[in-house]
């Protein structure tokens, strides 16, 4: 990109800033996980079990993993997992919460 030695010692975010590059990846896969997660909450299967954390079964030791939930629930702004859930049956509230938030980047 800019010819950046690898000696230099500059962060990932000095570069992109440099380049005037945003990340756009996360940004991606974020919305794509946020779509999916309305066609899974709809239908309302194993796959909603699954995501909603409802599906029993042993944990195991240590650090708890990070739902999927939480992490869109970060994403789409400040609010609860319920309100996601109770958006997820308005495709209308969804697709806005959903592209308002890849407006902002996060």
């Amino acid at each position: 990109m800019l010819q950046i030695p690898w000696t230099a010692k500059k962060t990932n975010e000095r570069v992109l800033n440099e380049a005037n590059k945003r990340r756009s990846l996360v940004r991606t896969i974020r919305k794509r996980q946020a779509t999916f997660l309305g066609h899974v909450m709809r239908r309302g299967k194993l796959e909603h079990l699954v995501t909603t954390g409802k599906f029993e079964g042993k944990r195991s030791r240590g650090r708890q993993r990070e739902k999927i939930m939480d992490g869109l629930a970060t994403w789409l702004g400040p609010g609860k997992v319920s309100d996601i859930l109770a958006a997820v049956k308005d495709r209308d509230l969804l697709r806005d919460m959903i592209a308002n938030a890849y407006k902002q980047g996060t």
